[in-house]
């Protein structure tokens, strides 16, 4: 059966470098909401306009145009054999469409939480540092660069510091984290398709662990 994979974690887990790899090396699309209802805006669909008149009243998308929209992407040929789901469900009655989805689509779900302790994703954000000409990231913690704040490769460029990464806003974005996701992972939990995953390890160990998991799946 093919697959549905639901990749779970915090911010600076690493969800988008694990989904990068699957979508590489297990040929799957990797369907993001944010990508489904920017390209709505292009289109004259009734679902597109539909879609626009909410967003441009200012309200919130209910959860049947939501699933609405990922059941239409996800109905497309590149997505036969599976696929994998980035930003959605975000709640657990859109957790339960998703379970009628998938057995209307005849596929099987995999959810998947990269773990992370919070001292370290703090650490892995708030030591976050890029270089702003060839795009090399540094972390303070983790892997600084050979001259205090500057690139290894362009010494005369100084490293940039986003300001979303600074520690305040760090802690908030981890705690909207918390309270927006554990009904969602307690769900899961008692749906017996949670899957735990060491995210403190490279991300080549923890790819293994996670294709290991998809591919034990009935």
């Amino acid at each position: 059966m093919s697959k549905i994979i639901l990749l779970m974690g915090a911010p600076g887990a690493g969800k988008g470098t694990q989904a990068r790899l699957l979508h590489e090396r297990l040929q799957l699309p990797q369907i993001s909401t944010g990508d489904m209802f920017r390209a709505l805006s292009a289109l004259q669909t009734p679902l597109a306009v539909e879609v626009r008149e909410i967003q441009q009243a200012g309200r919130l998308i209910p959860d049947d145009v939501v699933i609405r929209v990922v059941e239409e992407r996800t109905n497309r040929a590149d997505c036969a054999n599976g696929y994998i789901l980035d930003g959605f469900p975000r709640t657990t009655a859109q957790a339960e469409i998703l379970e009628e989805l998938a057995a209307k689509q005849s596929k099987d779900l995999v959810a998947v939480l990269i773990d992370v302790p919070t001292e370290l994703l703090e650490k892995r954000m708030t030591g976050r540092r890029n270089c702003p000409v060839c795009g090399e990231i540094y972390n303070v913690y983790f892997k600084p660069p050979r001259v205090d704040n500057r690139c290894d490769f362009h010494p005369e460029a100084q490293l940039n510091h986003r300001a979303d990464d600074a520690p305040e806003k760090i802690r908030v974005r981890l705690e909207t984290y918390e309270r927006e996701t554990a009904p969602l992972i307690d769900y899961y939990q008692r749906m017996e398709r949670l899957h735990r995953v060491d995210g403190t390890r490279q991300p080549a160990e923890i790819y293994a662990e996670i294709e290991r998991i998809v591919n034990s799946e009935p």
